[in-house]
């Protein structure tokens, strides 16, 4: 019984006894010592590698840091693949029907895995395309916020008061992706209303003076004020002007109170709703 256990094939057609010669053992020591190197100099290989392409979107300023850090992912997770069916071969391990079995369980959390799948294709595209990249200011899906991160499973976002808010990257890209990075300048738009009894030119002067001596509005492009609708009780003006993106917010939000005041101060009537109620006489 005991010769019978010891004839008993276990591996590549080697028995037990075999295992226990001291060639096998000495053999399969080496292989060992063998395997533990290629993880080693493979897995450091992979981090430094990895690290350089990552590095490539760091210095230099022209090029996105988000496509970078994902291609350095790429790298450092291809060539930990390739070192671990190194380390298979070097026990005699036929990698071949490894890698089949591999793909047929991929295909099967595919199928079962489709919604995060579609989050990591998604994924790919914004990397790729790059319609959002850090620190873009963006409106997207319902959700504004500065860019923090763009991963293959989620796009996160800090939202006005410093929220982390995190967004399915399916999201993202099947939204319309509003971005006031891109550009440098931004065109303000306000309207002011006037009352029907007040100076138009007058108002038009005060709105117009008002505005542009603010060190942020731009003197290029012209600005634009014209008589944008007549309401049921005030004229309203149209104006847009050009200014840095970087400026935008406060400079619009500014100008609001300052146009008011410069008003008031020139007399410039601004109305508000008012109703007239008729009692009818008792008979």
């Amino acid at each position: 019984m005991f010769q019978d256990l010891m004839n008993t094939e276990i591996f590549s057609g080697n028995t037990i006894a075999d295992f226990l010669t001291l060639e096998m053992l000495a053999s399969m020591a080496g292989s060992v010592v063998a395997a533990v190197l290629i993880l080693i100099v493979g897995w450091v290989m992979a981090a430094w590698l990895g690290s350089r392409v990552r590095k490539i979107g760091t210095s230099h300023k022209n090029l996105d840091n988000t496509l970078f850090n994902f291609l350095g992912s790429i790298v450092q997770y291809t060539i930990i693949g390739f070192t671990f069916l190194i380390v298979l071969n070097t026990f005699g391990i036929q990698t071949t029907s490894i890698v089949a079995a591999v793909g047929a369980a991929g295909l099967a959390i595919g199928l079962a895995l489709q919604g995060t799948l579609s989050n990591v294709a998604a994924g790919v595209m914004l990397i790729m395309f790059r319609p959002l990249k850090i620190g873009d200011f963006v409106d997207v899906a319902g959700q504004m916020g500065t860019v923090k991160d763009v991963t293959l499973n989620f796009t996160e976002l800090a939202s006005l008061s410093n929220t982390q808010v995190i967004i399915p990257n399916k999201e993202v890209w099947g939204n319309v992706i509003e971005n006031y990075s891109v550009y440098p300048t931004r065109r303000a738009e306000w309207y002011f209303g006037v009352g029907y009894g007040a100076n138009l030119k007058v108002a038009e002067d005060t709105i117009l003076a008002t505005i542009m001596a603010d060190p942020r509005a731009h003197q290029e492009p012209e600005p634009f004020i014209q008589v944008g609708n007549l309401g049921d009780s005030s004229v309203d003006f149209r104006v847009r002007v050009w200014c840095s993106a970087s400026d935008y917010f406060n400079f619009t939000n500014d100008m609001n109170r300052k146009v008011k005041e410069a008003l008031d101060a020139n007399g410039v009537d601004i109305p508000f709703p008012t109703r007239t109620i008729f009692q009818a006489a008792a008979e």
